[in-house]
């Protein structure tokens, strides 16, 4: 029996368990463009392409595994928020994927950018992003990080306790400035989403929760002490979330606060800002909705609930990240080992993994895979994806159908891998981290360079 025979027998036997929204492909060398970057397309000969390039040539010039970043998707969605959204200011949540030629990108499109840490400052003003439209998140800023952020001239800091209250209070003393502030409430709205990115329920560490009165609490010490420039509220209710009957939720709790606000202190806050977390297509089972239905959506819930509060509605801005660089990438291995479970599934073994994407680890993220570097007329065989760590949870994709002959040497792609897989990246096992490589018009440039092993023992002084 040749290797081909064998495995299409392997993938032809009883299979093991799978999830209900995973069907038997009818078609493995169609594309599900819901789940692709813009440009990727397959050719007459199977072969994957992304912004104009093969992925058989990206792989010769660059290696595997390497991150792909189409850019022409990227503008395309930043284009897409900023027209719909056009009445709301947009901050494009650096968290997700930040680089300095991403910065660039964001800046050219016309958002702005949210950052976390001072890590994620530095890099947005190494790539020139004006500092006046940054806004700093964090819940444990440090002393060093705010008065860096001031120093540079950040443009709104998102309070997130009444400790980081008296520090930016002393930075305004100490250097006559006025920090100007966005006070985060804990809505207590549970997201339908993972539990370790579900971000507004009352027992977690980001913000003022509005139950217990803390939220009122922080607005009253910041406008006492007259140091802070009070802009107005905050909110994210978590991230990957498809519906917006959260962001409902949320959003009309919120505004009850800033309505009694108005009441107790006669001030008309004039931001709001209702956070990030839209949710993107990793598999065919997933539907998001487009910007434009989110903007009427979020539009409407506000302009509703202030109209029956009688409050004009604020300034409303959000903080997409996922959503715009998210589709934009795609990761490429190569394979190195494949190993047939009788009855269950086969294990492709590619030569990255968790390293490079802990998503499916760390919160059960799901991911599509495509056999990239040529085309097959063999069957679908139930494959999980796995990488080379020593780790039993090193999956890449849990469960998806590959065709019955892939082997040794073949490429797999891995869509939807724009956002938080490189951000979240690592050296686990000691394996240097991928290359991002841009790829726009039939060019590509690294934007990210490959970690090598030297680079691992430069920081090895021991």
């Amino acid at each position: 029996m040749s290797e081909a025979d064998e495995a299409e027998r392997h993938g032809a036997v009883a299979e093991g368990p799978r999830p209900d929204w995973l069907h038997v492909p009818a078609d493995l060398n169609k594309l599900h463009p819901e789940i692709w970057s813009r440009t990727a397309e397959r050719g007459a000969d199977g072969v994957l392409r992304i912004g104009g390039i093969s992925v058989t040539d990206l792989a010769e010039e660059f290696g595997t595994p390497a991150y792909l970043f189409d850019e022409d998707d990227f503008k395309a969605r930043c284009a897409e928020f900023r027209a719909a959204f056009h009445d709301f200011d947009i901050y494009y949540a650096g968290k997700a994927f930040l680089c300095r030629a991403a910065a660039r990108l964001v800046a050219e499109a016309g958002l702005s950018m949210d950052v976390c840490t001072g890590g994620e400052l530095k890099v947005a003003l190494a790539a020139g992003f004006p500092a006046e439209r940054i806004v700093m998140h964090g819940n444990n800023k440090s002393d060093e990080e705010v008065e860096y952020a001031a120093a540079h001239g950040v443009g709104r800091y998102v309070v997130d306790s009444f400790d980081e209250i008296d520090r930016l209070t002393g930075l305004g003393r100490r250097h006559d400035v006025r920090p100007r502030v966005l006070v985060r409430v804990s809505v207590g709205v549970k997201a339908d989403t993972h539990a370790n990115i579900a971000t507004a329920h009352d027992d977690q560490k980001f913000g003022f929760p509005l139950v217990d009165g803390d939220a009122a609490e922080a607005v009253r010490r910041i406008l006492a002490d007259g140091v802070l420039d009070l802009l107005g509220l905050h909110i994210h209710i978590g991230s990957q979330i498809f519906g917006t009957e959260g962001f409902e939720a949320g959003t009309r709790r919120v505004l009850a606060l800033h309505a009694a606000i108005a009441r107790e202190h006669a001030v008309e806050l004039p931001e709001l800002s209702l956070g990030g977390g839209f949710g993107i297509a990793y598999t065919s089972a997933h539907h998001p909705l487009s910007p434009v239905e989110l903007a009427a959506r979020l539009r409407a819930i506000a302009a509703d609930e202030c109209a029956a509060l009688a409050i004009p509605v604020p300034r409303l801005a959000i903080e997409p990240g996922r959503a715009i660089v998210g589709p934009a990438g795609t990761t490429l291995y190569r394979v190195g080992t494949v190993k047939h479970l009788s009855g269950l599934r086969t294990y492709v073994s590619v030569d990255g993994g968790m390293s490079d994407n802990i998503r499916p680890a760390l919160y059960d993220g799901v991911y599509a895979t495509v056999l990239a570097g040529r085309s097959s007329a063999q069957g679908p065989m139930l494959s999980r994806v796995v990488g080379k760590h020593c780790d039993a949870g090193d999956i890449v994709s849990r469960d998806d159908y590959l065709p019955a002959d892939v082997r040794i040497g073949d490429m797999v792609a891995v869509p939807g891998t724009g956002a938080y897989c490189r951000s979240l990246s690592n050296n686990f096992n000691h394996v240097p981290r991928p290359p991002v490589v841009a790829v726009s018009r039939g060019q590509a440039r690294v934007i990210i360079r490959r970690e090598t092993d030297e680079d691992l023992l430069r920081l090895d002084v021991g």
